[in-house]
């Protein structure tokens, strides 16, 4: 069994969304003062989006901190209100406080810089990151870990994977209402200066109830379950898929496959020059990573790189990366199954006004779907969000509110087409490729692709 060691005196980290982030526990602290936790103060947790949002410059850190506080919350609220009695009575076992916080704490350790861009890119994926750090003996926070017993670090691992046997627990970080999502909705609302991503946190918590089977909610509580829904859409439609943060993301994808090109054509060809990728990411590029490389990977390191890339010999890297650096992005068009047959010419256009379309057009499709209802038939269903009634029978959420019910299964976003902005560029003076600039925007009303008039 887990026991707390408890520190001295309560610690309290100020911040802006929580107000107040409390630890008594030593091992807490001692995994915030870590080497690979301290990594996470230096990648962005929104990555590109601060060149939309400019308030958006929090980290991963900071959201880390705020799931900690978020999870300690719920643990305070189960132990009062709602401890179990006896084994198997489906009630909260304060036993398993410490396995929940230091998940909650550690549950983003192993993203890497710009995550979801870079994950595609090379292959990574930041939850096996994150349980290889919290298991390998060599990592500081491992080390921490099994300070708490020798199995410890396997425990919190097993949140992560959503493999303990304790089903509150992993609904706790990791459902369709968890500390992880209230927290980075209510985080990158803030910084992003969105208003439609706040929600009645306290509420939430008041009214949550533990069962055998995981966590469900008060009924009484449904309005503010429905909020939280409700304001997860808003945010996903107005800032995760505004059209410009999406347009970054191409941007650095395929600066970053372009590098990766010339890395590989380097292996067949001598002659290829690839000094400026710095010795920091070539084992990256080398696909041959060690974690400890891993964990010298942060923003600012990619940022360096690139930096010095807007330099280099390739004109191709060397645009992309001003692009990046400069804020420049690539410009956008809605695409739908009706018009999907025509990219091929308008990227036909765009390969005659001299940009390869391998680097320069994207198909970027970002559809989220807020809420859904338990389907075991599905690759990956979802734990539900369960209404517990005054007898402790359980209804699921969309059944009592109508306007989750509206959004249940439903799926939102859209398919946008991207390319340089100078293609829109009208009428050019001395340009000539001004006549393949007009003919593309023949295709081209109110920011959607269409078929142009005869």
């Amino acid at each position: 069994m887990a026991q707390f060691i408890k520190t001295g005196s309560e610690k309290v980290f100020r911040d802006p969304v929580l107000n107040s982030i409390r630890v008594k526990d030593q091992v807490i602290l001692d995994l915030i003062g870590t080497s690979e936790f301290q990594r996470l103060r230096r990648i962005k947790q929104l990555g590109v989006a601060s060149a939309v949002f400019h308030g958006a410059e929090h980290s991963r850190f900071s959201h880390s901190l705020g799931v900690y506080e978020i999870a300690r919350r719920f643990a305070n609220h189960l132990a009062q209100f709602h401890p179990s009695q006896e084994a198997g009575d489906g009630l909260w076992d304060v036993n398993e406080q410490l396995v929940l916080l230091c998940a909650a704490l550690l549950h983003d350790v192993g993203h890497g810089p710009y995550s979801h861009t870079f994950e595609h890119i090379f292959n990574t994926d930041h939850e096996a990151y994150t349980q290889s750090i919290i298991l390998s003996p060599d990592t500081e926070i491992h080390q921490v870990l099994v300070k708490v017993s020798p199995d410890f670090p396997q425990k919190v691992a097993s949140v992560i994977a959503k493999t303990y046997p304790n089903p509150q627990v992993v609904q706790l970080i990791s459902s369709q209402i968890d500390a992880d999502r209230m927290d980075y909705l209510l985080r990158d609302a803030y910084y992003s200066g969105a208003t439609y991503g706040q929600f009645d946190l306290s509420r939430i918590i008041h009214m949550m109830r533990p069962y055998a089977g995981g966590i469900a909610f008060d009924d009484k509580g449904s309005y503010a379950i429905e909020d939280y829904v409700v304001s997860r859409y808003q945010m996903y439609v107005q800032v995760y898929f505004h059209p410009v943060s999406r347009s970054f993301e191409v941007v650095l994808q395929h600066l970053l496959e372009r590098a990766k090109f010339i890395y590989d054509e380097s292996k067949r060809d001598s002659r290829v020059n690839i000094n400026f990728i710095s010795p920091t990411l070539r084992p990256l590029f080398a696909g041959n990573l060690t974690l400890q490389q891993y964990l010298m990977l942060d923003d600012a390191v990619m940022i360096a790189d690139i930096s010095t890339w807007r330099h280099a010999e390739d004109p191709i890297l060397r645009d992309l990366a001003t692009r990046f650096i400069d804020r420049k992005p690539l410009k956008s068009i809605v695409i739908t199954d009706e018009t999907r047959d025509l990219l091929p010419t308008i990227k036909q256009l765009i390969d005659s006004a001299g940009f390869d379309a391998r680097y320069y057009t994207a198909e970027n499709d970002s559809f989220d779907l807020p809420y859904d209802a338990y389907d075991p038939k599905v690759k990956k269903p979802r734990t539900q969000i369960e209404l517990m009634q005054l007898d402790g029978s359980l209804i699921e959420l969309s059944t009592q509110s109508a306007l989750v019910e509206a959004m249940t299964g439903r799926v939102f976003g859209n398919a946008r087409f991207f390319f340089p902005r100078e293609m829109l560029v009208q009428h050019a003076v001395d340009d000539i490729m001004a006549p393949i600039y007009a003919d593309f925007q023949r295709y081209v009303h109110n920011e959607t692709l269409v078929a142009p008039k005869l």
